[in-house]
């Protein structure tokens, strides 16, 4: 009994080993394209760290379609979990990995054994719908195998010239007649809520569009109203010349005949509408043609429409289904008007891109709008932010990493979503009328903000990123800059800059790059970019608060539109971060080592903000007379550490390199204990010598000398 009872131990103890080792066994992952080009190289990416000696012992190999060894020049990245073949031969190959590859391989098991992709010179459209179903039939089993479903998509963004120009296109400036809406780049008009043509305000209200006669700014009336059914909603706006353009979406799209999957009874569109103004008082619809998904973002240059959207097919169903449609669909009323799927020679795969949705990018030439033909064009990757000058467009992708789950706490299927996980794929294309042409792509570590972290400037890309979180200890946050050249291959950095914090903001003017960081204190960074081989931090400025928008006042200074921020003792812990009032700086950058904020302006108390602080769209800007102007809704703080809500309006500001004072305060007290969307202000501009303020049911007018109220139309 004795010794039965001592092999009984030793067997639990075995077997408490084993479970302890299969617990403790990490399963590895690998993400890599499907598709590559051979100037550009191939990449793949795994969630745990190779071993630095595993190319050369040849624990990773690459055969041809026929089976044979193929000698190429592979490297391992300094992540240590990536890498890289930067020229590879047209061809099909399959790149073998060896368990033996990975640092403490006894500890981890291999999902994935053989990744196949080819390799091409440049991007081919689709064959056939085998070759469609094929991808996606790829994409299901990666996912499947890496089990972390998601893992491949480039969901997410959050939905901002060249530089050069920058400095003299930034605000909703004057054109001496009127308005024009805040463009990051001169000559590509950006959609808007709100245009102006210099006679009427034409705005988005609700499900309408309101044409408003202000050539009497006294006297102000509705000209007409714009109404849509079948649940359109109206989003942005663009005037080219006597054509107006409404950009909206039906959420609930109705269901057309004979392309809708059985499956499937309803899709989302992205529905345009073209209106000729000659006469506002009676707009008549020339056309509307649309395109399946969710609208990413438009641009108007040269008289031609670009927009982009985001369709998520899904993919899923084609295990159940063999009818299933994976194809964008669109339509035209200038055709049949029927939504149909897009033809496969107009669908692309991307390089470095294994994704499960598509960016569709539509171009018109609006100088004959019920004439010229529509291009339609879709590329299998997402996108969320979106760059272009008049030459070339830019569409980035976040590409989420393969996730080490022992380094993850908690749930790591959630991990996925998490930044410090993701780097960013930039896909290049090329504008010639409303042919667009894919060019170049690359990857960069780290996230974009939005689209101020682009530029193109001298023919080279820059952009600057977040690796990490900022509250992330054990890896905390670092930021990049990068540039690229005209064929997207990297030729320079600054790298790892302001560990712990991440960029609340950023402008590129020039030769010089702006960045602002953020956690306890807003250091501005002043970057020279002048040779792309060689970029280099010139100077660096710690303030309190942070900008979350920089404009260009001159070629010596900068204002930041942020917030305040000050540091509140907590008991037995480190201070707190609290954000305050919203906060304008005027920085001198003159001395780009010594950067200095020269003047400061604290609007409102904790919880006030202005739509400028997330949409560089609401900024009006009058050069000529040096006024600034953006929405404002007040709050200050009230007994208990509570907020109250005070006003809401439009301030506007003159700003000089001199400093800042306060030219106009258009709030409006409030008269209950929370805001009113309907009267908050979204957008201030000018016509002549009247400023005016647009709501969503309401335009008021003011003299642009004494700012005084001269009438108010209510809708």
């Amino acid at each position: 009994m004795k010794k039965r009872s001592i092999w009984l131990l030793v067997a639990a103890a075995i077997a408490a080993i084993a479970l302890s080792f299969a617990w403790m066994n990490d399963k590895v992952s690998v993400n890599a394209s499907s598709v590559a080009l051979a100037e550009q190289g191939w990449r793949a990416n795994f969630s745990s760290a190779l071993d630095p000696e595993a190319i050369e012992r040849g624990d990773l190999y690459l055969t041809d379609e026929s089976g044979e060894p193929v000698e190429v020049e592979m490297a391992l990245h300094p992540n240590g979990k990536s890498i890289e073949i930067p020229q590879i031969p047209i061809g099909n190959y399959t790149l073998h990995i060896k368990k033996s590859a990975l640092q403490r391989d006894f500890l981890k098991s291999l999902d994935i054994k053989e990744v196949a992709f080819s390799v091409q010179e440049e991007i081919k459209t689709l064959a056939s719908e085998e070759e469609l179903k094929a991808y996606f039939a790829q994409l299901l089993e990666l996912q499947k195998n890496n089990e972390q479903p998601g893992i491949f998509n480039n969901e997410g963004g959050v939905t901002e010239e060249s530089a050069d120009s920058s400095a003299t296109s930034g605000g909703t400036e004057s054109g001496g007649e009127h308005s024009m809406t805040n463009n990051q780049v001169e000559g590509v008009d950006e959609a808007d809520l709100v245009k102006t043509d210099g006679s009427y305000i034409y705005s988005i209200s609700d499900s309408r569009v309101l044409i408003t006669d202000v050539r009497n700014p006294k006297a102000m009336s509705i000209a007409s109203e714009i109404k849509f059914e079948q649940e359109m909603y109206p989003q942005q706006l663009f005037i080219s010349g006597d054509t107006l353009v409404v950009i909206g979406s039906r959420y609930t799209a109705i269901p057309f005949e004979g392309t809708i999957p059985n499956y499937q009874s309803q899709i989302g569109l992205v529905s345009v509408y073209l209106y000729d103004i000659a006469d506002p008082a009676a707009p008549q619809e020339l056309r509307e043609f649309g395109t399946e998904g969710n609208l990413n973002n438009a641009r108007l240059t040269n008289n031609i429409l670009y927009y982009v959207t985001n369709v998520y097919p899904d993919f899923w169903a084609i295990e159940e289904q063999d009818n299933g449609e994976l194809r964008p669909h669109t339509y035209d009323s200038e055709g049949d008007g029927e939504l149909q799927p897009m033809a496969f020679e107009n669908i692309s795969i991307l390089p470095g891109s294994m994704e499960g949705s598509y960016s569709i990018i539509t171009a018109i030439d609006l100088s004959q709008p019920e004439q010229n033909a529509v291009s339609t064009k879709g590329f299998l990757g997402g996108s969320e932010q979106l760059y272009m000058t008049e030459e070339s467009l830019y569409l980035t992708a976040s590409h989420y990493m393969p996730i080490d789950e022992q380094n993850v706490e908690g749930d790591a299927s959630m991990a996925i979503w998490m930044p410090q996980f993701a780097n960013t794929e930039i896909f290049k294309f090329m504008l010639n009328g409303t042919d667009v042409q894919f060019q170049a792509s690359n990857e960069v570590t780290g996230t974009l903000l939005n689209q101020f972290s682009m530029d193109e400037y001298g023919g080279h890309f820059r952009v600057v990123t977040t690796e990490g979180i900022a509250w992330d200890e054990a890896a905390p946050s670092k930021n990049h800059l990068f540039i690229l050249d005209s064929g997207m291959k990297q030729v320079g950095s600054v790298e790892d800059l302001a560990k712990g914090e991440r960029i609340y903001s950023a402008r590129f003017i020039g030769d010089t790059a702006y960045m602002v960081t953020f956690k306890e204190t807003d250091p501005l960074f002043v970057i020279d970019v002048s040779v792309p081989s060689s970029p280099k931090v010139l100077g660096e400025l710690k303030i309190p608060g942070f900008s979350n928008y920089l404009h260009p006042l001159d070629e010596n200074h900068l204002i930041g539109f942020g917030s305040d921020t000050k540091l509140e003792p907590v008991k037995d812990g480190e201070p707190m971060v609290v954000t305050g009032g919203m906060k304008l700086s005027l920085f001198d950058v003159s001395d780009f080592a010594n950067p200095k904020e020269k003047d400061t302006e604290i609007i409102g108390g904790r919880g006030t903000y202005s739509p400028l602080q997330y949409d560089h769209k609401a900024l009006f800007v009058h050069p000529e007379s040096d006024l600034f102007g953006f929405p404002v809704t007040m709050y200050e703080e009230a007994a208990g550490g509570d907020v109250k809500f005070e006003a809401q309006g439009a301030m506007v500001y003159t700003i000089t390199p001199e400093g800042i004072s306060e030219a106009a305060n258009l709030m409006a007290k409030a008269d209950m204990p929370y805001e009113d969307w309907e009267t908050s202000v979204q957008r201030i501009l000018s016509i002549g010598d009247t400023l005016f303020t647009v709501a969503n049911s309401e335009v008021k007018s003011y003299d642009s000398d004494t700012f005084g109220l001269l009438n108010t139309l209510s809708y």
